[in-house]
Formats: structure tokens, sequence, C-alpha cells
């Protein structure tokens, strides 16, 4: 079974029916819908429309943030070329060309000063401004086709939005009665960021993902990581606003970092980059999938590639493949036993405690039973991502009485999950496990499996409990 977790981007290459359906077919575990374009009526209409059609997968809400677009290239794109001088105007609803790019935000380009750089979308395309005041010029210093509505990448000291922006916050509150599992928040800073944004969405259903793409998130990623509820390793801007030589090196810091406390960490930007146009990855963005993998991340995630590629679902196959292959060379012993038993995020609370050090003794009494499965009884499914950060080899199985919490840990490495009715008992809950893990042919009768379950008696998440069973 694939633990790696699979996120794909709807965009307008799988924006139908038909293909949403074929990437859940082909192992999509979260589906990412983009609110940077389109007006939110007509992305919240289409978070409904999806939600019903894919009730088992998680959805995943990604909020733009003090994200800078060009106003759109068009759908077929338009080439800008090396040594090119171009235009720069602040406008919306226009369009721009290789001769003006129409830059969406007010009392932007006042702050420009001529040698500055300017990259487009992931950083591929560069320009350098040569010219400020009242017509602002810039020439090409890095070419390529650009499509869509792209990011523009501009200095940090011309960005100095609070968290969340006031479209942002516009968006949050008309997401307030929606049904989706996952807050995307982009150029998370600090955890101030994410405490205000936590504010405004005021639901404790949803889970906030805070998206490392800065060098002050990288400053204060632990304290990000306490406030949040998971963590995306957002490799585009990270590799624009920091050297790129750094980035898969910070890649590895972020995965480990948010793992080691029990927060999912999704891995994204350019994974299969090439499959946007191509029928094959190249060898070096399958290297980059497997290393991912080998990294610890819970999650890859596919972008333009599924959004606007010509075969969406063939690059979540591929991804499918390579993460599978990699899995059989996963290192899972090592990674468990270098984790620290009582690292655990937060206050350091007594149930904080009590659940690390349960969830390590389950860890190492599957380990040295050699059981065929852990089962986490769960209804926060916080049991289950505690043992999920310990990567043991065999699956882990969350039961659950909500589908909103089962969906949600499909964004946990790992974790499969049987939904119960909220009255059964313990017993139930193990005996209803069990019956998966033989339907599944993850076992046999005799095998010997640990579980977990937590204490209503105090009135809080807690996982106190930890014992073996034996498949009936």
């Amino acid at each position: 079974m694939r633990r790696t977790k699979i996120v794909a981007t709807v965009g307008p290459a799988s924006d139908s029916d038909e293909v949403v359906l074929g990437l859940v077919a082909a192992g999509v575990d979260v589906l990412r819908l983009s609110f940077a374009h389109s007006d939110i009526e007509s992305n919240i209409a289409r978070l409904r429309r999806i939600r019903a059609l894919a009730p088992d997968v998680a959805l995943m809400v990604d909020i733009p943030g003090p994200k800078v677009r060009a106003c759109t290239f068009g759908a077929d794109g338009v080439e800008l070329v090396v040594g090119a001088e171009i235009e720069l105007r602040e406008g919306f609803d226009e369009t721009s060309s290789s001769a003006v790019i129409v830059i969406e935000r007010q009392n932007i380009l006042s702050g420009l000063s001529v040698g500055m750089a300017i990259h487009i979308g992931d950083g591929g395309i560069s320009l350098s401004v040569i010219a400020t005041g009242a017509r602002p010029m810039a020439r090409v210093t890095s070419g390529g086709v650009v499509r869509g509505k792209p990011g523009l990448s501009l200095p940090s000291s011309l960005m100095n939005d609070e968290l969340p922006t006031p479209d942002d916050r516009k968006r949050i509150e008309a997401l307030r009665e929606e049904e989706f599992e996952i807050l995307a928040v982009s150029f998370v800073r600090t955890a101030f960021d994410v405490a205000a944004v936590r504010a405004v969405l005021s639901r404790e259903d949803v889970m906030i993902m805070s998206k490392i793409e800065t060098s002050e998130g990288v400053a204060n990623l632990q304290e990000i990581v306490e406030v949040s509820d998971s963590i995306m390793v957002a490799r585009g801007d990270l590799g624009v606003r920091m050297p790129i030589e750094d980035v898969p090196h910070l890649q590895k810091l972020i995965v480990r970092t948010g793992i080691r406390f029990a927060r999912p960490v999704v891995v994204a930007t350019q994974m299969l980059e090439s499959m946007t146009y191509s029928q094959v990855p190249t060898r070096a963005e399958v290297t980059d999938v497997s290393n991912a993998v080998l990294d610890g991340a819970s999650a890859l995630m596919l972008s333009g590639e599924t959004a606007i590629g010509h075969d969406p679902v063939g690059a979540v196959e591929t991804m499918n493949r390579i993460i599978v292959r990699t899995e059989q060379d996963f290192d899972y012993a090592a990674w468990g036993s270098s984790l620290g038993v009582q690292q655990v995020v937060g206050k350091r609370s007594e149930e904080s405690r009590i659940t690390a050090t349960m969830t390590g003794a389950a860890w190492r009494a599957a380990m040295e039973e050699d059981v065929v499965a852990i089962v986490a009884c769960t209804r926060s499914g916080m049991t289950a991502r505690a043992i999920s950060r310990f990567r043991p080899p065999m699956p882990i199985v969350a039961v659950t009485p909500f589908a909103k919490t089962a969906r949600q840990l499909r964004s946990s490495w790992g974790v499969n999950h049987v939904i119960i009715s909220d009255k059964t008992d313990m017993n139930e809950l193990v005996a209803l496990a069990l019956d998966y893990l033989k339907a599944e042919g993850l076992a046999v009768a005799g095998d010997p499996v640990v579980t977990m379950a937590g204490s209503r008696s105090t009135g809080s998440a807690v996982t106190d409990t930890v014992r073996m069973a034996f498949v009936p």
C-alpha cells in the first residue's frame, strides 16, 4: 500500500467531472483548489461541485496571501525573449503581452528602482528594471513562454502586507460555511500570521496548512509549526526568495521539523514539471520525487502538471508508480529510531506528553513484535498523526466516527481509515479494524496488531491506552 500521499491541483485541464473522477481513480488523496483565480462565487461553486463529485478525498483550499499576479497572458501564452524591453503597468481585468505586463496591484510600481529583479512564475523567467517613474520598463534577462496569470516575485521591501490580506479575509469569510478539510495559507512568516487567519476562519474542524516560502518563514519555522496543523514546502517562491542552492537543504529541514512534531508536510512545485507538456517526466524529476519520499514527506503535490497539463491523470499515475517503487527502499527503522519520543508540538501540556509517550511506546511494541498493523482509534485524528511521525513499516489504520477526520487523514503518511459509529466501544472499534485488515488482505488469523485509543474521562484529546490484539 502506498504510504506517501498525492495532492493534485484542479485547474482548467482537470476541472471537468470526468477528469476529477479520473484523478481520484488514479490515486489522488487531496484535491487542491486555488482561490487565486476567478471570483469568490465561481470558486465556491467549483468547491461544492467537486465536494459532491469526490466525497471521500480531502479538499484543500489555497488562498494566495500577498501574492502579486500579472493579468492574463492567455491560455496559449506569450514568449518573452531575452533582451526585450517591456512596459510595466498597474491594472485589473486587462491582458498582458510581450510589450506590456499588467500587474494586479495598486501602488506597487512606485517602489521600484533600477536594477531590481522581477521573477515570473517559479523564477524561470526573469526581468530587470531599467526605468522607473511614470513609465516603468524592464528588460527580459531570462526568457520563456508565460501562460495564464502567473505570480510575480518582487523584492521583499515592496511586500509589507499583513495576513490575512483584505482579499483573503473576504475569501475566508465566504468559506466559513463550506465543506472542506484544509486551508493552505501563502507566505506565512510568523506564528502571528497563522493565528490571525485562524481567528478570521473561526472553525476548529479545518486544518490550517502554512506554506513556507520566505526567508522569514524559514527563520521562524518552529514557532510556525507549533501553531499550524500542517506545513507545505512551497519550493517555487522559496527558490526565488532564497538562494536556489539552499532549497534541497531547506526541504529536508522543513520536512524533518514538521514530521517530528506530528504535522503532515507536503512537498510542492515542479515535481513532474515537464509532464505539463510531455508524456514522460525527466530522469531528474523522477529522482526528485523519489528523494522527497526518502526525505519522509507526508505528501507530494502536483501543480501545473494537473492544473494545465495535457494529461493530468497520467501525471498522477506516474507519480504513484515512482512513490510505490521508492517506498520499497525506505528506511523505516532508522527514521523512527531517530525521533525523540517526547518531541511534540505546542505548550507541552500533560495531554501532549501522554500522547507522545504512548504513541512512542506503540511504535516500539510494533517494531519489536513485528505486528502487521497499528490501529489508532481517534476522533480528531491526533492519535493517527502522532504515530505516523515514526514512519512505521506496517500500515496505520485510523478508526474514527467522523468522515471529516477520515478525509483530513488522507494527507497523513501511511494512514488508512475505517469510519464507524460514534457509539461503538473500544472492543467493537478494534474488531472492526481487524475485519478491515482481513478484508484488505493485510492480515490473517493469529496476526498480532498494536491498538491505541484515547480516554474520554479527561474531557480532552489524549491517547492513553496501548494494547496488543490478535486477528481472530
